[in-house]
């Protein structure tokens, strides 16, 4: 892993071909190894860790090498968020620290299906009400990326297993097929990430970790209710 992190990581949660095989184009697909790596629940100090605790958030960093599954590109799980107390889904913030991504998101009601581009140094936020999964589309360089998300829930799988995976797969030759397993469903919207403030309106420099003791930076991640307009301009374009 390239992305420089200060002090020893610990060992990884690994997705293998067996733990996706549920989700996969080619469900029989076959490939020997871990398919991508989750190092959870990370602090670079105890003064962070503390903090991170206090407003119940959890840093992670995951690293996705390039793999061809069957024709298909590497990809994450996939999962839906709950909601909190008022009734509004979790939301995740993302950043790409090396290589590209590709955020698949698809909202609860499948009503809207949408597809981010991401680079290096990019940020993405997966509004509430969406599952996401992330793609590397390189043949060529590791993902790695990290998010800060809500510490107060669990995510969801299950709807991502019972349907194979999510409404689309995105093949290694740049086809994005449908889903058979899924019925009515609208076609993907592509879009690029949104540039400017923060979800609180302010500006920021720096990775996504140097929000770590900003409270207003990140209270959107526990409290998305407050800030539903700005998620909608987000999923805009």
């Amino acid at each position: 892993m390239k992305y420089e992190w200060k002090g020893a990581l610990p060992a990884p949660g690994i997705r293998t071909i067996r733990d996706m095989k549920n989700v996969l184009f080619v469900p029989q697909c076959k490939a020997e190894g871990p398919l991508y790596f989750m190092y959870r629940d990370l602090a670079r100090s105890e003064k962070d860790r503390q903090w991170l605790k206090r407003e119940n958030l959890r840093f992670d960093i995951t690293v996705i090498p390039p793999r061809d599954l069957c024709g298909e590109l590497v990809k994450t799980k996939g999962h839906y968020h709950p909601t909190n107390v008022s009734g509004t889904g979790y939301p995740e913030l993302y950043e790409v620290f090396e290589g590209k991504a590709l955020f698949l998101l698809q909202s609860h009601t499948l009503k809207d299906i949408v597809l981010v581009k991401a680079e290096k140094g990019t940020r993405v936020i997966v509004p509430p009400g969406y599952g996401h999964v992330t793609i590397n589309p390189s043949s060529n360089d590791t993902l790695t990326m990290a998010n800060i998300v809500s510490s107060a829930f669990d995510s969801k799988y299950e709807e991502y297993e019972t349907l194979s995976g999510a409404a689309y797969y995105v093949m290694n030759d740049g086809r994005i097929v449908k889903n058979r397993h899924y019925l009515d469903i609208p076609p993907i919207r592509h879009i690029g990430p949104v540039k400017g403030k923060g979800v609180d309106g302010r500006g920021y420099t720096g990775t996504i970790y140097s929000l770590i003791g900003n409270h207003k930076a990140l209270a959107f991640l526990n409290e998305p209710e407050k800030y539903l307009e700005i998620f909608k301009g987000l999923l805009k374009g």
